[in-house]
């Protein structure tokens, strides 16, 4: 009962917190449809469409998850100088996100992956992209765009899914920057940029982003626990969340605390996009002055609600507070 009152009280606070993402921005678009027959040419699914619909993603859906969940959010990214970009800033705008730090790049698409989903199973995604590393001229944009706004947030998300955009040089500015002037720091990592985010706040990445960018193999309970705390020391970082899919997430903190905390998910659809929800849960917590314990189970529920939804898909505080009442 003291938890349930605990997270209530967090969770109505959420309109207090002001969060700046960082991070690659793509547009999810989905084409529903139905299968009926194998096609002649080849052995696969002939996908009968019956309509199509866009979803922010990446960098996009944690702020949009961010929003729906009552903050207050700032955006910075990169988009294109193409349909798919007005797409989904006027999505974002829709959710009230402020997206006065997206910057166009003429010289690269927007981002965009395509799900085609067939009896609520995904049969295929195609992506396209570019994902070399942003000129210095756009970096450049987006560092002064974090300048500008690091005193009037709580916290930064550096949402990283290695299509160019984060950089080791531009963390190597935010970075300095928010933890002089006291801000959270929260990633969710590329493996391969592990060395980049050094002095962060927290890092939240799953089973196998923490085995690659640790180097061990997981295999028992033992194993996640060297894992972590490998991980908070080389990052010097307060926290590590590790999400562990169906087990859940176990959270470790630098005073050398873990706490194990098991799944609320009944129906699970759909996995994509639930990482997203954890760090904007997560972030949103710890920006309300939650402590670490209580903001990660609290973003334990908001992937349990998100895993039950087809497609990306965002969760509002409402919902949060419904399923944790429930499950009390």
């Amino acid at each position: 009962m003291k938890s349930l009152v605990r997270a209530r009280k967090i969770i109505s606070k959420f309109s207090q917190g002001k969060i700046l993402v960082v991070g690659d921005l793509i547009l999810d678009e989905f084409i529903w449809g139905k299968v009926n027959r194998i096609s002649p040419e080849a052995p696969v699914p002939v996908v009968c469409v019956e309509s199509e619909s866009f979803m922010p993603g990446g960098a996009a859906n944690v702020a949009s998850n961010i929003a729906a969940l009552g903050g207050e959010v700032y955006l910075s990214g990169v988009v294109g100088n193409d349909k798919n970009a007005d797409i989904l800033l006027d999505e974002m705008r829709k959710q009230k996100v402020d997206v006065g730090g997206v910057v166009i790049d003429g010289d690269r698409p927007t981002i965009m992956k395509t799900r085609i989903i067939a009896h609520h199973q995904q049969v295929v995604r195609v992506d396209r992209e570019r994902s070399e590393f942003m000129s210095d001229n756009i970096a450049g944009q987006i560092l002064g765009y974090v300048r500008r706004k690091i005193d009037d947030v709580d916290a930064i998300i550096i949402e990283d899914y290695g299509k160019g955009v984060i950089t080791a040089k531009l963390l190597a500015k935010i970075i300095p920057m928010a933890r002089a002037h006291k801000k959270i720091i929260m990633v969710d990592p590329k493996a391969d940029h592990f060395s980049y985010y050094k002095g962060v706040t927290c890092i939240t990445p799953n089973l196998q982003e923490a085995q690659e960018i640790s180097g061990i193999k997981i295999k028992t309970d033992s194993d996640i626990i060297r894992v972590g705390k490998k991980i908070i020391k080389e990052l010097n970082a307060q926290t590590v969340l590790l999400t562990l899919g169906e087990d859940g997430m176990k959270l470790f903190i630098k005073n050398g605390k873990i706490k194990h905390i098991s799944t609320v998910a009944q129906d699970v659809f759909d996995v994509s996009g639930a990482g997203d929800t954890v760090i904007a849960a997560f972030t949103l917590g710890l920006s309300c002055g939650a402590r670490a314990e209580d903001a990660a189970y609290i973003a334990n529920y908001a992937a349990g609600i998100v895993v039950g939804k087809v497609g990306v898909a965002a969760i509002t505080k409402e919902e949060l507070t419904r399923k944790i009442r429930a499950n009390k």
